[in-house]
């Protein structure tokens, strides 16, 4: 079953990260469809989220390969600042186990300290301004 499932998606695009994004939103409107049950919001949100799985798996299985990459290369420069910034936040939140992150007070650069060196003196690399913190 396994080679008979390869065989079928050669030639073929597969999931990529637009892919992704359109089946865990329609997933999401679904389930969202489901509060709203007896109501034409419920109906809306119940077409559009089938509508987005349809879609989701149209690139998947599409033989098209050219022009979903090209779709996928526009979603993502579109979404690459969001993405950017969620992925600085799981950065900052991993290096916080081992450093400390101050902002300088002049120019509000972020500066790492080592954690448990005790009170010390930090002297900002970008304007040279000196301060006291509790690493």
């Amino acid at each position: 079953m396994k080679e008979k499932f390869i065989r079928f998606m050669q030639g073929r695009y597969g999931v990529d990260q637009l892919s992704k994004f359109l089946l865990l939103l329609g997933l999401i409107a679904v389930v969202i469809s489901s509060m709203f049950m007896n109501n034409v919001v419920g109906v809306i949100f119940y077409i559009l989220g089938w509508a987005l799985v349809v879609c989701c798996y149209f690139r998947v299985f599409s033989r098209n390969v050219q022009k979903r990459y090209a779709e996928n290369q526009a979603f993502l420069a579109k979404t690459y600042r969001v993405r950017s910034f969620f992925q600085r936040q799981k950065n900052i939140w991993q290096q916080r186990r081992v450093y400390h992150i101050y902002t300088c007070p002049s120019c509000k650069q972020k500066i790492r300290i080592p954690r448990g060196k005790g009170r010390i003196e930090v002297r900002c690399p970008k304007c040279g301004a000196t301060f006291i913190k509790k690493s």
